[in-house]
């Protein structure tokens, strides 16, 4: 084994890493939420001991250009509540202890060299760590969308990633030996030099890489497809597709669909389940829940819930609010409570 590998391996516990950086050192609940919150986003932030006996909070933060690569630790456990990350993603690697995850619907358990974390700016998300140290990769979300819109031939949107990592495969080790090499990095460096603007690119388009090309996420079909790695998507169902989004907001009528897409309804149908693996009023609602969520996390004053579900084509408003917590993991009133707040 190299030094180098020797050294990543000794560091992989869960020994404080940039240390040089340290931004938080507190054991007050709320000096640690407010300044966290200043450097990751406005956050809850709860210690399930009362009284916050036992607690803890450290956070080092090695910042580059569109990126920035973070040790964080909380001693005892916490409950932590950011809701919609918004500006960022993060990949959380766990050094020590355990984190229990839910981002959107999904729950996952995390722990060192079994699960990591990788949560998307769009999904509400709530942790609890017990007594958990890990090493946290901050990107820039317009960046992240900007790249997957460029890789997949899309306009930039959202980007949703699978929040489960399995750090047992090949794609996940690559991304960790990387992140590893790059606290070393800003360990030697040191807070006080900047890496060199070809060095910062280098970084950004390797962990760009990474990210969209090893992770399953949102737009992983359309960058295969688009880079030519898979079956092109056939015209008549990029068209059916194109038209759907066009239109979320009318009733949808198959026969028209068909008609403006060349074929007929039967193989319309069957050609959304084999391409897209989900049939086209399944597709529909999924574009309408989008735009719900979009419209309630940017809200006007006066927005309304109903309002806003009567113009996408909702008109069983019980079932749009089952389809809506089982797609975000919260109701709508939820999501419009948090950001009115």
């Amino acid at each position: 084994m190299s030094a180098a590998e020797l050294e990543m391996s000794a560091r992989a516990s869960g020994a404080e890493r940039l240390t040089d950086y340290a931004r938080v050192t507190t054991d007050d609940v709320e000096e640690a939420a407010e300044q966290i919150g200043r450097i990751f986003c406005p956050h809850d932030l709860k210690p399930a001991r009362p009284r916050a006996a036992g607690f803890s909070a450290r956070h080092n933060c090695a910042p580059f250009d569109g990126f920035s690569i973070n040790y964080v630790a909380y001693g005892g456990p916490v409950t932590i509540d950011p809701g919609c990350l918004d500006r960022f993603f993060l990949v959380q690697i766990p050094l020590a202890g355990t984190a229990h995850i839910r981002a959107g619907s999904r729950e996952l358990e995390t722990a060192p060299e079994r699960t990591a974390s990788l949560l998307s700016p769009t999904l509400p998300t709530r942790m609890m760590w017990k007594d958990c140290a890990q090493a946290i990769l901050l990107l820039d979300r317009r960046m992240v969308e900007q790249r997957a819109a460029a890789l997949s031939g899309r306009a930039a949107g959202p980007v949703e990633f699978d929040p489960a990592i399995d750090l047992g495969t090949p794609a996940t080790r690559s991304l960790r030996s990387r992140l590893d090499e790059l606290m070393m990095l800003a360990e030697r460096v040191g807070p006080s030099r900047r890496l060199s603007p070809v060095a910062m690119a280098d970084w950004r388009e390797t962990l760009l890489d990474h990210l969209l090309n090893g992770q399953r996420h949102s737009l992983s079909d359309a960058i295969k497809t688009f880079s030519g790695q898979a079956e092109r998507l056939p015209r008549a169902l990029r068209t059916a597709r194109d038209c759907l989004e066009a239109k979320a907001c009318e009733p949808l009528d198959l026969a028209q669909l068909a008609c403006v897409s060349g074929i007929g309804v039967r193989a319309l149908q069957l050609g959304f389940r084999r391409h897209f693996g989900v049939s086209i009023s399944e597709m529909l609602l999924d574009i309408r829940l989008a735009r719900l969520h979009a419209g309630l996390s940017h809200p006007a004053p006066d927005v309304s819930i109903t309002d806003i579900a009567f113009d996408l084509g909702f008109t069983h408003l019980g079932r749009m609010a089952g389809a809506y917590r089982e797609k975000f993991g919260e109701t709508p009133s939820a999501t419009l409570r948090r950001k009115m707040s």
